[in-house]
């Protein structure tokens, strides 16, 4: 056996993708090399042809995938001085829903002469809403005949998931439609490359595809209702062998060892979505919420029974093997303070960042910080993007209330990171009051190492201590220690996560600690919080909905 072992997590985002190189005896992450995607999102027109997408279309190209595979593959193991021959495991997330058509050997049919200029024949991005329409008909249909698949994603399925997809692909391009023999998510479509084995993932199939391992996927009489073409897409264009992240998928093929540089026979293991990757390198245990903090905010908790939590997705071993995997989120957050730091500042502050020598960031947190709980006079309602949990809405919108004429940037800046947090403890308290147990809280993601105010605001607002994750790469380090699962011991990996854990997981020694007395201010105005919530949340006044869809507001 090789003097070093390493497995590679391989961590495929929305821009780009990255390797990271991770010591399997010592849990030292020893390099990471990224390359952004030649092609981006695709929002405009497709390269090479003169197609317009429409509105609301995020469209990438497979082929930029696999180039970050060959070129941070061999980079990785040139900045860590490492050998091909000492790899021994390898793990892959991805952002989810990204869904792509292929033959069936899995050539994507993006990349054949015939559908070049056929948009629905690209990949789908997570992000990609040109299916709301067949979304809403899911939704109204599910709701007209009392299907309750949705019951465990908190009662509605989105338009970045993989149904609303499938069904654009077939109502719009039905001629890619019948050309695809497979429908599959990145991250399922990249293991099967590695290995030449398809292999579908719980953790994709369970939260972005409605699969339950006790029922399957929705009944074909539903899907034909749907439209009668559709009743038979799982049998023609799904896979149906679906194994929990972490199992082996199969083993590097020598072509594919070739072309990125490694040896063949590397065990590879199930992928796993990006968000929930994290969860492993933050420990993975139960009653341990781990949040991830980035453009968007992710809340994720494990436990060994199935409880239905209104606005929260349930998935049995849709992140680790032998647990239920809860689910809530909050569809903005780091973008909430992009947009203002963009949008709303005016010059004289960019002015004395840059005399100060600081970012507009610092300045406005160092500000922020200045001023004492329920100083601003301001509450804000957190849905800039919609509210992902627990009103499951896309509709709504954001909102500020309490502005004077002495109102500040700083104040309000402040009033949006509270908002983002009450948030969060309204997701907290949705799960407990559904029966579920929360005894620590791990922040990890790109905030909570940019933004220690946040985190003492989260500490305060929720009345509770908070850790952070060591690793600043989250996700790339639990997938590779996912990689040293599928590899296990007789390869030089773990058998067991708790194995892996003692070696690579680790958390800062600091700790973040409420503030009682802010606790007891925050707890007044979460009150408040609440009821704005429930008042615009819940259908007492529809005006966000009313304002988005630009109704006018005639005199009758």
């Amino acid at each position: 056996m090789p003097s070093e072992l390493y497995c590679l997590g391989y961590d495929f985002g929305t821009e780009s993708g990255r390797a990271l190189l991770v010591n399997v005896r010592t849990g030292e992450e020893v390099a990471t090399s990224v390359l952004p995607y030649e092609h981006g999102v695709i929002e405009d027109v497709l390269p090479g042809a003169d197609t317009e997408l429409g509105h609301g279309w995020a469209l990438q190209n497979p082929g930029d995938y696999l180039e970050v595979l060959r070129e941070v593959t061999p980079a990785v193991l040139k900045k860590a001085g490492a050998r091909a021959e000492e790899v021994i495991g390898i793990g892959i997330d991805f952002t989810a829903c990204t869904v792509l058509p292929t033959d069936a050997i899995g050539e994507p049919l993006c990349l054949k002469p015939e559908f070049k200029a056929e948009p629905n024949a690209w990949v789908k991005l997570w992000k990609h809403h040109g299916a709301q329409p067949q979304t809403e008909l899911i939704n109204e249909l599910v709701s007209e005949r009392g299907e309750t698949f949705l019951e465990r994603y908190g009662g509605k399925i989105s338009s970045e998931w993989l149904f609303p997809k499938a069904l654009q692909i077939l109502q719009e391009s039905p001629e890619v439609y019948a050309a695809a023999e497979r429908i599959i998510e990145a991250g399922d479509w990249l293991v099967w490359k590695l290995t030449g084995e398809e292999k579908s993932s719980a953790c994709q199939a369970g939260y972005k595809a409605c699969w339950s391992s006790r029922d399957g996927y929705p009944s074909a009489d539903f899907l034909g209702a749907l439209d009668e073409r559709f009743g038979d897409v799982v049998e023609t264009h799904l896979s149906e062998d679906i194994h929990a992240p972490g199992t082996l998928a199969g083993i590097l093929t020598p072509t594919m060892a070739h072309e990125i540089g490694l040896v063949p026979g590397i065990p590879v293991a199930v992928s796993i979505i990006d968000a929930h990757a994290a969860v492993p390198a933050c420990t993975g245990s139960t009653n341990q919420l781990v949040m991830i903090l980035g453009t968007s905010f992710c809340h994720l908790l494990l436990e060994e029974e199935e409880t239905l939590v209104p606005g929260c997705c349930v998935v049995e071993n849709g992140i680790l093997p032998g647990y239920f995997g809860y689910e809530g989120g909050q569809a903005a957050g780091g973008d909430i303070f992009a947009w203002f730091l963009e949008n709303a500042l005016p010059r004289k502050y960019h002015d004395e960042a840059a005399s100060a020598g600081a970012s507009i960031h610092d300045l406005l947190e160092r500000k922020a910080a200045a001023l004492k709980p329920g100083e601003t006079g301001l509450l804000a309602l957190d849905w800039w993007n919609g509210n992902r949990s627990v009103l499951v809405d896309a509709d709504l919108s954001g909102l500020i209330l309490g502005y004077t004429m002495n109102t500040k940037p700083e104040q309000i800046y402040r009033a949006l990171l509270e908002a983002t947090a009450f948030g969060t403890r309204k997701i907290i308290r949705t799960m407990e009051t559904s029966g579920l147990s929360i005894e620590s809280c791990i922040a990890c993601g790109g905030l909570p190492d940019k933004n220690l105010l946040l985190m003492q605001i989260f500490a305060d607002v929720t009345g509770r201590e908070f850790r952070i994750c060591a690793s600043e790469q989250a996700s790339a380090l639990g997938a590779a220690m996912l990689g040293s699962l599928a590899a296990g011991s007789q390869n030089g990996g773990f058998d067991s996560l708790a194995d892996a854990s003692r070696v690579i997981s680790r958390l800062r020694e600091e700790t973040i600690s409420p503030v009682a007395a802010h606790t007891k201010i925050y707890a007044g105005l979460f009150a408040e919080y609440e009821r704005l919530h429930d008042y615009f949340g819940r259908g007492e006044n529809p005006v966000m909905r009313t304002l988005r869809k630009g109704r006018s507001f005639e005199a009758s």
